[in-house]
């Protein structure tokens, strides 16, 4: 595994390739981190969107997105879960990440990326109340 900060490790993941994980017990309620990237206009997020592949990118707004394929750090790789341990805010035009529960170190961050730029794909979560698609 990598290390990308002190609270948050990036590693193989049972999910989906690559994954967050924290390196620390957190707290529920508090803040995990926040997704850093290239600030991309909506417009320039649909195009590479439109390529395929992995996609790294948030909306932030109705005209900014984040790409964290392009200077990200762990939070880049927070997978997927229909029963998720965290949610994402924007505030300030920042992506933060928060705790759901507390969570354990070494466990995986995940996230319900509803509404996910993925809709229609197989989910791979593997959570007990899986919706079997990415919503």
């Amino acid at each position: 595994m990598e290390s990308a900060s002190p609270k948050l490790i990036a590693g193989k993941s049972p999910i989906n390739g690559r994954g967050c994980f924290a390196a620390i017990p957190l707290k529920r309620g508090r803040k995990i981190g926040e997704l850093l990237g290239a600030r991309i206009s909506n417009a320039e997020a649909a195009r590479r969107v439109a390529k395929g592949g992995k996609i790294r990118i948030c909306e932030l707004d109705d005209r900014w997105s984040i790409d964290a394929s392009r200077g990200g750090d762990a939070t880049a790789f927070i997978n997927h879960s229909c029963e998720p341990n965290c949610f994402s805010r924007v505030t300030r035009g920042h992506m933060l990440f928060f705790a759901l529960r507390a969570i354990e170190a070494g466990e995986e961050i995940t996230l319900d990326y509803t509404p996910s730029q993925h809709p229609g794909r197989r989910c791979t979560c593997g959570a007990a109340k899986c919706r079997g698609v990415m919503m």
